[in-house]
């Protein structure tokens, strides 16, 4: 970076911490706002785990974009001296044999034609190798070994902790209430409280409420809450990492997605889908009727879990794009305005390689991934582009 740019960046979520860290890296004086407390009990990325995998169906991009972000993630263990990420392995399930042209299938072939050892699963070997699971329904999958689990919260700690080591200067508890702008350009930003900021350029992380605070985003990408409900099993041997990995249950058609018992003896199931659209500040209570879907999932997959106590019920906000994938640009209309949002639930696992496609894209230097998440209108991608999980 030539010369030292002054850079504000709005939301201390996975997206903004990654990219003030790189910022920082790379010489800029980095400003890093947010409401707080840290890590924000309201941002996507603040739970008790999240899914790191390679399985992007025929999706090369975000699959060698998943396998630099793996080796990052083990390279956070080494460096924090704790395992964080825990590499546990994904077990994916389906109800029909894998297929190409199927979100499984492709998964299967792409992983298979990039050298990873992935190890089929039928019925028998699912009941052999991972008991809780109800192996009649599930007919073909595989297992991956090189996939786990965040615990996110505490990685979000760690990542905030070594931003303000490194010398960002961290502004807890302040809200983002507008931009300074002249002739079209931004300048900085204006606080609830009325104080000012000013920088060179504007990192808008902002997650769920990105659209609210861009309007003209609103149809390109949307807050939509997803219910995730966490379990204490009473057989807890079943549900240990060793024999019972991250997962989905026939995901593309289903949604269902969860994994392994914490240290806390506590487990995360999921469902991925089009959720409910929500404003990113309303209140986050659960559907009362959620439970119950969520229980008749269990009976026919996890049987152990359908009387399993509910320990917690909470809705995850999602900031969904219209086709899945993320959004890391400059504003077309505004100037010195970065946005970097549109996690579309899938997010989080890439912390670790976000921030240097963010600071690329903010001092326009060339990067592979970028054009995916380029500005753009709807239909102006690919459908097989599109394509994620």
């Amino acid at each position: 970076m030539s010369g030292e740019l002054d850079v504000i960046v709005v939301g201390a979520g996975a997206f903004g911490v990654a990219a003030a860290i790189e910022l920082r890296a790379r010489g800029a004086a980095v400003e890093l706002i947010d409401p707080g407390p840290l890590p924000n009990p309201h941002a996507a990325s603040t739970d008790i785990s999240k899914a790191v995998r390679m399985d992007y169906g025929a999706d090369a991009l975000y699959t060698e974009l998943a396998e630099r972000s793996l080796e990052r993630w083990r390279e956070c263990n080494r460096r924090w001296g704790a395992e964080l990420y825990h590499e546990t392995g994904f077990l994916l399930m389906t109800r029909a044999a894998l297929a190409p042209g199927s979100y499984e299938g492709d998964c299967y072939q792409l992983l298979r034609a990039r050298g990873h050892r992935l190890e089929r699963m039928d019925p028998a070997s699912l009941r052999q190798r991972f008991p809780a699971w109800s192996a009649g329904g599930y007919v073909d999958g595989y297992y991956n070994p090189i996939a786990g689990w965040v615990e996110s919260a505490a990685a979000m700690t760690r990542l905030i902790d070594e931003a303000q080591a490194t010398g960002v200067m961290l502004r807890e508890g302040r809200s983002f209430s507008g931009f300074i702008e002249k002739k079209s350009r931004v300048t900085g930003v204006v606080l609830a409280d009325g104080a000012e900021s000013t920088a060179d350029h504007v990192v808008l992380a902002t997650g769920a409420w990105t659209p609210t605070l861009l309007p003209e985003l609103d149809r390109l990408m949307w807050a939509c809450g997803q219910p995730v409900m966490h379990f204490r099993p009473v057989r807890r041997e079943l549900f240990e990492p060793v024999r019972f990995p991250v997962w989905g249950a026939d995901i593309s058609q289903t949604g269902w997605y969860g994994f392994p018992l914490n240290a806390d003896g506590v487990l995360k199931i999921a469902n991925h889908g089009p959720g409910t659209r929500v404003h990113p500040s309303a209140a986050r209570d659960v559907d009362p009727s959620a439970e119950a879907t969520f229980r008749e999932f269990l009976r026919t997959t996890l049987p152990d879990l359908v009387d399993a106590p509910l320990v917690e019920a909470r809705t995850c906000l999602y900031c969904d794009t219209w086709d899945g994938n993320f959004w890391i640009d400059h504003h077309p209309r505004r100037a010195g305005l970065i946005v970097a949002a549109g996690g579309s639930g899938h997010g989080f696992k890439f912390a670790p390689v976000l921030g240097g496609i963010i600071a690329d894209v903010l001092e326009r230097k060339p990067n592979p991934y970028a054009p995916r998440f380029a500005w753009r209108r709807r239909g102006e991608l690919k459908a097989e582009q599109a394509r994620h999980a």
